[in-house]
């Protein structure tokens, strides 16, 4: 298994399992219909077959000798209303995996008021949320008419070849931050020796600031862990209103839907206007890197794996208005838009496996005390999607947060449509639909939010 994957493994605790959840409204599905598509598509790509076993000193895939499809299938024909929903969604985040199967396993309902639902809880080290979607993407086409065309992968054992590209890689990122300068031979011109050096100073200041930025205050948000969670997701909201603020304000979508998030956070602390004032609290927010990484470590389309870095955006927790927030955000995602610190994170949380239990923590300490919340931002199809022929309505992800992280907020767009979600421990949030209105109140106070 390759580090980037098996890291989920080792972050792993029994409070705060690494465990991706997806929803899915599907309008008219069916029991029948759907394991149909279990057994010809998602049971196409190999490693879901699989399930993690540790083999000192490393984790490695094998194959489920006993594998079926319906022991990950259950179908539950209750009458959901959307309150009964959620619970039940509640219920299901808080229900282990078994270790002596393949982490992945889905639940319908196909009875649920509104249509379908349909939940899938994933272990993080088959896949991040990307991969997901991208598999996702295949398997669900724009017309109830049409089929998947091309689908599946193979797994194949790739950790030499990985490990090979990522000490290059890596050997060159380190000669950079020493002040050599790789390849510089008597023929390479002053340009090229120039940007070499360039390269390594701002290697040095990013690391430098990864490793000094400040930890998070002490607020409501860092309490101990009870290991027991709820989630609850926001009805759709039209992403033209989040498009009109976007271009009253001159920022951008993301920029709104970080300050929406950033105007929920600020009660949730506990703190007085006075201590707002001076604290510090950042989000962890995932960001794709593929297109950063080199051919052998990058991942090839349509194939499940993590390739994220994660960057952690400063909250405006202190600002006193809707548009003084905003505009904060808007500095802070530009100042991040260039930043190495992605490709630092996912190095850092990629090596997390191949250190023993006792290295890990330190580093699990480094990496996660720099956050509050975990702020996932999905970007589904702008157009509607059919699952064995049946209108996907809505999509909702929820993602796992590492350490002490208690707090985890999707906004997952889809078909022209937003929806918050989110997914918090009980020591944390007594309501968390209390959050999702806070969320929403904050798009009626900026330019041309007011839902028309």
């Amino acid at each position: 298994m390759l580090p980037s994957d098996s890291a989920w493994l080792a972050l792993e605790r029994p409070e705060n399992p690494m465990t991706i959840t997806i929803m899915l409204r599907v309008d008219g599905l069916t029991a029948g219909r759907f394991r149909e598509f279990l057994d010809v598509y998602w049971t196409a790509w190999e490693r879901f077959l699989c399930r993690p076993v540790w083999k000192a000193p490393a984790w490695y895939w094998q194959k489920d000798p006993t594998f079926s499809v319906s022991h990950h299938l259950d179908v539950v024909i209750d009458r959901f209303d959307q309150h009964q929903l959620q619970d039940w969604v509640s219920a299901r985040l808080n229900e282990p995996l078994p270790r002596y199967r393949p982490g992945w396993k889905f639940w319908l309902a196909p009875n649920a008021q509104g249509g379908a639902a349909l939940l899938l809880r994933l272990h993080h080290c088959y896949a991040d949320g990307l991969s997901l979607l991208g598999i996702f993407s295949t398997l669900c086409p724009p017309s109830p008419r049409q089929y998947p065309a091309i689908y599946g992968a193979a797994e194949l054992p790739q950790l030499e070849r990985w490990t090979t590209y990522a000490r290059q890689w890596l050997g060159n990122m380190a000669a950079q931050v020493s002040g050599a300068t790789p390849n510089v031979g008597p023929a390479t011109g002053a340009g090229q020796a120039g940007q070499a050096l360039e390269a390594s100073a701002r290697m040095v200041h990013e690391l430098s600031e990864f490793l000094v930025e400040p930890a998070d205050t002490p607020s409501e948000l860092r309490r101990p862990l009870l290991g027991r969670r709820n989630c609850r997701w926001s009805e759709p909201v039209a992403l033209d209103r989040f498009r009109a603020v976007a271009s009253a304000t001159h920022t951008t979508i993301n920029d709104v839907l970080l300050a929406c998030v950033a105007a929920a956070v600020r009660p949730r602390l506990g703190m007085s206007p006075e201590q707002l004032d001076d604290a510090v609290m950042h989000a962890a927010v995932p960001v794709d890197i593929r297109s950063r990484m080199p051919e052998g470590v990058r991942p090839e389309d349509g194939e499940p794996g993590n390739c994220f870095g994660t960057v952690f955006v400063p909250m405006p927790v202190d600002g006193a208005s809707a548009l003084e927030r905003l505009f904060r955000i808007k500095h802070e995602t530009r100042k991040l838009k260039k930043s190495w610190q992605p490709g630092i994170a996912w190095g850092l949380t990629a090596s997390a496996a191949l250190l023993p239990e006792v290295g890990r923590k330190p580093l699990a300490d480094l990496f996660f005390r720099k956050a509050s919340a975990v702020v996932s931002n999905v970007p589904g199809t702008p157009e509607t999607r059919y699952l064995a022929g049946c209108a996907i309505t809505e999509q909702m992800f929820w993602v796992p947060q590492a350490g002490d992280i208690g707090l985890g907020v999707s906004i997952v767009s889809y078909a022209g449509q937003v929806q918050f979600g989110v997914v918090a421990d009980e020591a944390i949030l007594a309501n968390p639909h209390e959050f999702l209105d806070d969320c929403l109140s904050e798009l009626d106070q900026f330019p041309g939010g007011l839902s028309r």
